[in-house]
């Protein structure tokens, strides 16, 4: 398949039929996750948003009482240029600047992650899935006050429809096709700063495939 052409009635994302909303990811917040460690949030988050950059998704940034706690260093330096929407209700699909932000995307997919996955997450997902968007959860650049807080929310909002994926899945899905040359290094790139062991993996190939190619 050449690059970003895809089959009638394609089921998976594509950079250009989605929005990215990443909700919260804030300090306060973050201290007091415990179903992930705080460097896992912080590396899937920054991974996430790097990757909704890369292939030119919209993507909003929302804080509540920012004058209490900023947004995490890493995410907002994606975006230097943003000023988050900040928020003193827990739903934010209750602020009029969020939903207008989102029909002005044109998007009817929302892909999601955020601070808490039981408050600040699973509530506008519900809301955004009763306004009839289609939704996916990225669970792993999420996080809850507790395990069990995290998984419970993790049902609730697939139950009601939303569509759970992690941050790997979610890049795969939008490159789909090493063919598509435009994104396929930066996308090797950042699977080598975030991806763990297989984001080395993933370096190493793509070395023996670029001197396989003779291109190094």
């Amino acid at each position: 398949m050449s690059a970003n052409k895809f089959p009638p009635n394609d089921p998976l994302l594509t950079p250009d039929n989605h929005a990215v909303m990443l909700i919260d990811h804030q300090y306060l917040q973050l201290l007091t996750v415990r179903s992930h460690s705080n460097d896992t949030v912080v590396n899937n988050a920054t991974f996430l948003a790097k990757a909704a950059k890369v292939f030119n998704v919209p993507t909003l940034l929302t804080t509540a009482f920012a004058e209490r706690q900023d947004l995490i260093q890493e995410v907002q330096a994606v975006y230097p240029d943003q000023k988050p929407i900040d928020r003193f209700g827990l739903n934010a699909m209750d602020d009029e600047r969020v939903r207008d932000w989102i029909k002005q995307t044109g998007k009817k997919k929302l892909v999601m992650a955020g601070l808490w996955t039981e408050v600040c997450l699973s509530m506008p997902v519900l809301s955004a899935l009763a306004d009839e968007y289609d939704v996916y959860i990225v669970t792993d650049a999420s996080g809850g006050s507790s395990l069990e807080a995290h998984d419970l929310a993790v049902q609730r909002m697939v139950q009601a429809g939303a569509k759970p994926l992690s941050v790997i899945s979610y890049i795969c899905e939008l490159q789909r096709d090493w063919a598509n040359a435009e994104t396929a290094e930066q996308v090797v790139n950042l699977f080598t700063q975030h991806g763990g062991g297989f984001g080395q993996g993933m370096r190493w190939e793509w070395q023996l495939l670029a001197l396989k190619d003779g291109t190094r």
